[in-house]
Formats: C-alpha cells, sequence, structure tokens
C-alpha cells in the first residue's frame, strides 16, 4: 500500500502532474527543458523529479552533464489510461505541449552542443 500512497502523493502536485503528463508526449525531456517547461529554477524541478522517481513513476539517464527523464518502464498503465483523456484536454497541459514542441525543437540540451547547465 506504501507505493501506491506515494504515486497519489507524487501526482498530487500540479507541477508533477504537468511533468508526468508532459512526459506522456515525450518520450524523454532533459532536466534543463522540464525546468524550463515550468518556468521553476533547476533545483525546484530537480526536487519534483526526486518525487517521482522514489514514487517509481519516472526514471533518469546521465549523459555528460545532463540528466534526461522519461516515464518508468512500471509506470502504471491503469494510472497512465486515467491521467490521458483529462490531462489531454486540460488548457494548461495544452500550453505545456506547446511549450515543450518549441524547447525540445532547439536542442538547448544536446550533450554536443554548448554547455548550458
Amino acid at each position: 500500500m506504501n507505493a501506491i500512497l506515494d504515486q497519489l502523493k507524487a501526482l498530487s502536485d500540479r507541477n508533477r502532474l504537468r511533468i508526468v503528463a508532459a512526459l506522456l508526449h515525450a518520450n524523454e525531456l532533459c532536466a534543463c527543458q522540464i525546468s524550463e517547461m515550468l518556468g521553476v529554477s533547476g533545483a525546484t524541478a530537480s526536487r519534483h523529479m526526486g518525487l517521482l522517481i522514489r514514487a517509481d513513476l519516472v526514471a533518469s539517464r546521465k549523459e555528460g552533464r545532463w540528466v534526461f527523464y522519461k516515464l518508468s518502464p512500471t509506470f502504471p498503465a491503469h494510472v497512465r489510461e486515467w491521467l490521458a483523456s483529462p490531462l489531454s484536454k486540460d488548457p494548461e497541459i495544452k500550453k505545456d505541449q506547446s511549450r515543450v514542441k518549441k524547447i525540445t525543437g532547439c536542442n538547448e540540451c544536446d550533450p554536443t552542443g554548448p554547455d548550458l547547465l
């Protein structure tokens, strides 16, 4: 039961729900892209990502100085289905999706590109 409670707590925050919604549509996002999408500092985004990782909703990988996040392979399918429809209709989530398209289009977090972190 603790795992379920951890997942529900992790999803109970607006910004963490926005992150999950973004990751439902994007295969993978860099920490800087998540921070920019949310409009928060890197430290704040990192704290949110830590909670999502501990709840086993998100997985991370490090490539050089960059950390990339995606939904965990064990992300519950029923939670994905439960969230997908209402989130896709939310105006804030739609704005986030547009921002993510813009952010990922410029490859700011490309490890071969300039050092932005």
